[in-house]
């Protein structure tokens, strides 16, 4: 019995620190979803799925100056190590906003 419980908490423990993806599609000028919420060491990967439109993931608070442009299918991902509350922007089109909360 004590094998047992011992083998469910070591389990349990390996799966509680694995850390996810969380994937954001660009389309129709919009991130969906727009606002996530993360634990510390996931990634967020955006992925513009628009047929022809270039976008961008601007976190001003970390770069000052504008980043590369994401053409159709193309992607970018970022692992947040760091609790707090991560508002993002597209460069060229800047209605289009997001938020990444790391608890």
């Amino acid at each position: 019995m004590n094998k047992f419980l011992l083998v469910l908490v070591m389990t349990f423990i390996s799966f509680s620190t694995v850390s996810k993806e969380i994937v954001v599609e660009i389309y129709k000028k919009k991130f969906t979803p727009a606002q996530v919420t993360i634990a510390q060491g996931d990634t967020v990967i955006w992925k513009n799925i628009e047929k022809r439109q270039y976008h961008n993931v601007w976190f001003k608070q970390f770069v000052k100056e504008e980043p590369e442009y994401l053409f159709p299918g193309e992607t970018y991902q970022m692992t947040f190590e760091n609790k707090g509350e991560f508002p993002y922007v597209c460069g060229p089109h800047p209605k289009m906003i997001g938020a990444v909360t790391v608890n």
